[in-house]
């Protein structure tokens, strides 16, 4: 089982990082909080998490310990698969994740692509104890913005291109995103996607 994988950056997309340690480049589907930091960065140290089934091999990768513990968590619930925690941890940075669990909060869950009132509610039900047990200090949670630079289109399409991969139609994500772009030009990416997963 693979712990971490620590190593240059060889290629970085809102959904994915592919970081190449000794020689081998590992393909890591990542959440949207791990995209920002590492947008300036060459290396990396990522946590890992393997979901291996049948037709698929696949790796997440969490900046600290504690975000893969609440992944984890997202995960073992019935009804959340691998692909929803994460985009729940997009939508949310780990911090909100646990306060919304915490305080019962069904309508901020609820409105993630995917969770319709009843998921949010067993997430709830099956976590709130557990996420009390999670330290999460101001470092970890905390939203980190970074500038984006290049036109307008650049980031349209690189928002976009995120939203598809998590599994959003094109022309929805495309008219999402020039609504945001429309009231906001100059917003990060990260940003965009963040504005765009909630009215997806």
């Amino acid at each position: 089982m693979i712990d971490y994988i620590k190593g240059q950056i060889a290629e970085l997309a809102p959904t994915y990082a592919v970081v190449e340690a000794a020689g081998v480049g590992y393909e890591i589907n990542i959440a949207l909080p791990v995209y920002t930091a590492l947008i300036d960065k060459t290396e990396t140290k990522l946590y890992i998490t393997e979901i291996i089934r049948e037709d698929t091999h696949d790796l997440f990768g969490f900046q600290t310990k504690v975000e893969r513990e609440l992944f984890l968590l997202l995960t073992s619930v019935s009804g959340i698969g691998a692909n929803t925690a994460r985009l729940i941890m997009s939508s949310f940075s780990a911090a909100e994740v646990r306060q919304i669990i915490a305080t019962g909060n069904v309508h901020a869950l609820s409105q993630v692509k995917g969770l319709g009132a009843k998921t949010a509610q067993r997430v709830i039900v099956d976590l709130k104890d557990k996420v009390l047990k999670i330290d999460i200090d101001a470092a970890d949670g905390a939203p980190v913005s970074a500038t984006v630079t290049g036109v307008n289109s650049e980031t349209k399409q690189e928002a976009v291109s995120a939203l598809t991969m998590l599994g959003f139609s094109a022309l929805a994500s495309g008219k999402a995103v020039d609504k945001i772009l429309g009231s906001n030009p100059d917003a990060a990416v990260e940003e965009v996607i963040r504005q765009a997963l909630k009215m997806l």
